[in-house]
């Protein structure tokens, strides 16, 4: 029995010792990366020099700068406008009425079309000019055309077309805002902040929000607060635009000897290490090594479309020093915060579990004798 109960106390999950994780090692290859081995870095107080806050999402006006408006390029669903104005004697037109445009030339009469919806074919249908191809032009370029079919059967025609109602150059605001919502675009160019504004703006705190922009198959990030501040990342949306506000998007792992064992969320303005510490609690009193204190990291690579590299960053919270640097250090999207029990509270439990176990023999042995 009192063996069962020693084997028993050995195989008790302890997580890694602070040795055990300063050995480092090697870690397995996956399947698009091969076997890494592991850096061990031994972080001192002195050190901060070294320790550069991680190379923040680009900025929006670096990457996204540029849209041209939209608004101009018709596409299937969207509505135009037809006016056409035929000069004296009027011989096709003649007989319209309907002069919502108005007439500023007393030589020629306008006859504004009723609203014409391009179909799922791409064209709209025009009196005497028949099926006008729409869909991906632009509207000079439909005037053009409509012109040149009335040419020969109007007299010296003129057109002028114009978009009435825009389904087709959107964008998409989601995430955590008042309302999601499809926007239309026009030609004057709205802005992100005109598109966060027209779904009533976003619900968490502007501090702790993220805008992502997905464009043509690339996806960016950046703080709110930046944006707002900084009036060149309010960029021109581009047509077909995904928005999405998030919600501190980025997170922390924590394990081990520590205040709280979980997954912690942080915001894109990001925290330090010590912020990160506050935020679990801290070490957990009579358990935590001070000494052995764990961040595991995925490094970028040094080389562009090198592999990245595994890196254990070791921090002694016995040295006052370090405690200046942890100010300093940045916590990334995914790290891992690793706590070794202190040698003298993995003994307490090893003896705890020992006594446990001998303490029944003990007390039965007692009655024995007195029987």
């Amino acid at each position: 029995m009192i063996a069962s109960g020693l084997a028993l106390a050995a195989c008790q999950p302890f997580g890694p010792g602070r040795q055990a994780v300063l050995s480092g090692g090697t870690v397995p290859p996956s399947a698009n990366e091969a076997a890494a081995q592991i850096k061990v870095v031994q972080v001192r107080g002195d050190m901060a020099a070294q320790f550069k806050p991680p190379a923040p999402w680009p900025a929006f006006a670096d990457v996204l700068a540029g849209a041209k408006p939209v608004g101009t390029v018709v596409g299937t669903g969207d509505a135009l406008e037809v006016t056409i104005w035929e000069a004296p004697p009027a011989a096709l037109f003649g007989g319209a009425t309907d002069t919502r445009i108005g007439t500023a030339i007393s030589t020629a009469r306008p006859t504004t079309l009723p609203e014409l919806l391009v179909g799922p074919e791409g064209s709209i249908s025009v009196p005497f000019a028949g099926q006008v191809p729409a869909g991906g032009r632009t509207l000079r370029e439909i005037e053009a055309d409509i012109v040149r079919r009335l040419r020969g059967r109007a007299n010296a025609p003129q057109a002028i077309v114009r978009l009435v109602r825009n389904t087709t150059a959107t964008v998409t605001v989601v995430g955590e805002v008042t309302n999601s919502a499809r926007l239309p675009i026009s030609p004057r160019g709205e802005r992100l902040l005109d598109a966060l504004a027209q779904v009533g703006g976003v619900k968490p705190p502007v501090n702790l929000t993220t805008i992502q922009v997905t464009r043509d198959g690339r996806t960016y990030r950046m703080a709110l607060a930046d944006i707002i501040t900084q009036a060149n990342n309010n960029i021109v949306l581009a047509k077909d635009d995904v928005i999405t506000a998030l919600f501190q998007p980025y997170s922390f792992t924590v394990l081990g000897a520590a205040g709280k064992n979980d997954e912690i969320r942080f915001e894109a303005m990001g925290i330090t290490l010590s912020q990160a510490l506050g935020r679990f609690g801290g070490l957990q009193d009579g358990r935590a090594n001070p000494r052995g204190v764990f961040l595991f990291r995925w490094d970028e690579p040094a080389t562009p479309g090198g592999p990245r590299v595994p890196v254990i960053y070791s921090f002694d919270l016995k040295d006052p020093a370090v405690y200046f640097l942890a100010q300093q250090f940045r916590m990334v999207d995914k790290d891992l915060i690793y706590i070794t029990n202190s040698p003298i509270a993995e003994l307490q439990r090893f003896v705890s579990i020992v006594s446990q176990t001998l303490l029944p023999i003990a007390t039965v042995t007692t009655v024995i004798q007195q029987d």
